[in-house]
């Protein structure tokens, strides 16, 4: 009987290291066979499986934990009950003729970049809307507290960033009145946008009885898989029929009158109109996913009224949209699409190879391209990845500016001065792969005209970024720019 013990337990002692070694080499083949059946960027696809195979168990531990999509799934099962907010809105679609008039001929660039981004978001562009500019939370925030103040249905207010400050007070004031007289208001704050004030807000609107919910709350490092993935959309829509959106949060430092510690400029639009739409479409599936809500009936029905001329419509883009690449078709579309003029505003420039190509393809046909970017980045290490890169634009003919403090967080594109698009999206890897976001184009020669004229602007009184002073950086500089940009898919 010892014999036979003995024999198995020797047996046992020969066969475990090679029972492990099989049972490693199989999570490694199946983690791997995961990464190159699901990731579609090959760069992404290749140092996954590389860091898989030479950290056993660990890379594939790594992978299941951050590689791996399941926002996507989860979204999709949410939102599959959720009846889309285009609405058969066929009256608002332009014809024809409206088209050749308002954008151009049937193979202008502008009517095939039109095509171009109907195809990749399935939407409709909408005619009849009118859409106002607004410079800052000085002219923003006084006309959405008036909006929510008169509003006699719902409200719907979707923020990355809503912070306990005075600022926010005067919303969640608001919010809490026309609670009080039987608005529907649904607020939708970012998990990690929620937390920068401490206490946060979301405490404050439930304490006064708004209905309030948090996108993906997250506890890092705990739900470190979720960090990248923020619903950083700022979409109010009232009523139906009122529409807000662009690159503002509601924070104090916003609101330059009241002569805030940490200013920020930006642009905030207020829209009317059947685009409003497609507004209120996003904020009810991301209420959808976070609250597991529907929201339906008169209250939340759109107006889809004309209010205007301006062509519109919205783009929603995410991690969890069936094709990632969404915006950056759009973005190259457009640079595709241009035959003077490029002007781009943006907090933080970022951009993969593909679309630095694209600028300099631009700037090579003699399309005069200029980005602007802020002096003073309120994220170092952001501007200094930006930094390490700007050769790659600056060697080919794109003008790069550095607007003064303070620090501007304006999103915006304008090409021809005849298109535009504004939103919540910059141009870096978190807004183009990693983020929920929301941007709208226009097609309104008028609209686009004044934008480009701001952008002039800003130009005007900014400091041109040239080639030779990004290569006279010294060595310690150029290296900490260079580690910098290492990270820049999670900046």
């Amino acid at each position: 009987m010892e014999a036979s013990l003995q024999a198995a337990w020797e047996w046992w002692l020969f066969l475990w290291p090679h029972l492990v070694a099989w049972g490693v080499v199989a999570i490694s083949v199946l983690a791997s066979a995961h990464a190159i059946l699901v990731k579609r960027d090959t760069r992404s696809t290749i140092g996954w499986v590389g860091l898989i195979w030479l950290s056993p168990v660990f890379g594939a531990l790594a992978y299941f934990l951050r590689g791996v999509n399941r926002i996507r799934s989860r979204a999709t099962l949410l939102r599959a009950g959720v009846t889309r907010a285009a609405l058969a809105n066929r009256a608002a679609i332009p014809g024809a003729d409206r088209l050749a008039e308002a954008i151009g001929p049937d193979r202008a660039p502008l009517r095939s970049l039109a095509t171009l981004v109907g195809r990749i978001t399935d939407r409709p562009l909408l005619d009849g809307n009118r859409i106002e500019p607004l410079i800052g939370g000085d002219e923003a925030y006084p006309l959405m507290l008036e909006a929510i103040h008169a509003a006699s249905r719902s409200i719907g207010l979707s923020t990355y960033i809503f912070d306990n400050d005075p600022t926010g007070r005067q919303f969640a004031d608001a919010l809490t009145a026309a609670a009080a007289r039987g608005v529907e208001v649904r607020v939708l704050i970012d998990g990690i946008g929620s937390s920068y004030t401490i206490p946060s807000i979301v405490g404050v609107l439930a304490a006064k009885g708004v209905r309030v919910e948090r996108f993906l709350p997250t506890s890092v490092p705990i739900y470190f898989p979720s960090a990248n993935l923020r619903n950083h959309r700022k979409i109010m829509v009232v009523d139906g029929s009122i529409g807000f959106t662009g690159g503002l949060n509601i924070r104090d430092g916003c609101w330059l009158a009241h002569q805030p510690r940490h200013p920020v400029r930006d642009m905030h639009f207020r829209l009317r109109g059947p685009v409003v739409a497609h507004l209120l479409e996003v904020f009810t599936e991301d209420w959808a996913f976070a609250a597991e809500e529907q929201l339906a009936g008169p209250a939340w029905a759109p107006g889809l009224a004309s209010a205007g001329m301006t062509l519109a419509r919205g783009i929603r883009f995410g991690p969890d949209d069936p094709d990632i690449g969404r915006i950056k078709l759009v973005l190259v579309g457009a640079l595709t699409a241009a035959q003077r003029s490029v002007r781009i505003m943006t907090p933080y420039f970022l951009p993969d190879d593909a679309i630095c190509q694209a600028l300099d393809v631009a700037a090579a046909r003699g399309v005069q391209v200029d980005i602007v970017l802020p002096e003073q980045n309120n994220l170092a290490l952001v501007g200094w990845a930006s930094t390490a890169l700007l050769w790659q634009v600056l060697g080919r003919g794109c003008n790069v500016w550095m607007s003064p403090p303070p620090f501007d967080h304006t999103k915006l594109m304008v090409v021809d001065a005849a298109w535009a698009m504004f939103g919540s999206g910059n141009w870096d890897d978190r807004s183009l792969r990693l983020n929920f976001e929301f941007n709208v184009e226009t097609y309104d020669r008028d609209l686009a005209g004044r934008l480009d004229r701001q952008i002039a602007d800003v130009i005007a009184r900014s400091r041109r970024k040239t080639l030779a002073e990004v290569d006279a950086r010294s060595l310690p500089v150029r290296l900490r720019d260079g580690i910098a940009r290492l990270f820049s898919p999670y900046l």
